[in-house]
């Protein structure tokens, strides 16, 4: 059996910091945290327009939604190891939020990941989908 923990903590940790930064309750340099976990090489599909996002796109974004979901919280589930190699693995997950005014969104997402040589992981690749209903 392949073990995947480390890119689900991975997945987890990341999820922690983006919770936080959109909630406005992230402790300073996390906005810093969390745009290195992305490679410079990073690209998305939105989840609803199938918009290709780079990795200055998504920079943006972030800097844009920091505090602007006020009481936001992240739950992650149904997490799956689909590849590992040497140069990383795909994983993917699902995704639920929910925040002080009640909006909610449900996606499935599928991450590609970068090992560094110095074991570091990156988020290279992902790709969002919502969930009906």
């Amino acid at each position: 059996m392949i073990d995947y923990r480390d890119f689900f903590e991975e997945v987890i940790q990341t999820h922690v910091e983006i919770e936080q930064w959109f909630a406005g309750v992230a402790p300073e340099g996390t906005l810093e945290n969390l745009l290195a976990r992305f490679s410079p090489d990073f690209s998305m599909v939105a989840p609803s327009s199938g918009a290709r996002v780079d990795a200055t796109g998504v920079q943006a974004l972030f800097r844009r939604l920091g505090g602007q979901r006020p009481g936001l919280k992240i739950t992650l589930s149904e997490m799956t190891g689909i590849d590992r190699h040497a140069r990383g693995a795909s994983v993917t997950y699902r995704e639920h939020q929910i925040d002080d005014t009640g909006t909610q969104t449900d996606r499935r997402a599928t991450v590609v990941f970068e090992k560094q040589a110095s074991g570091g992981l990156l988020w290279r690749h992902l790709h969002e989908t919502y969930c009906q209903g």
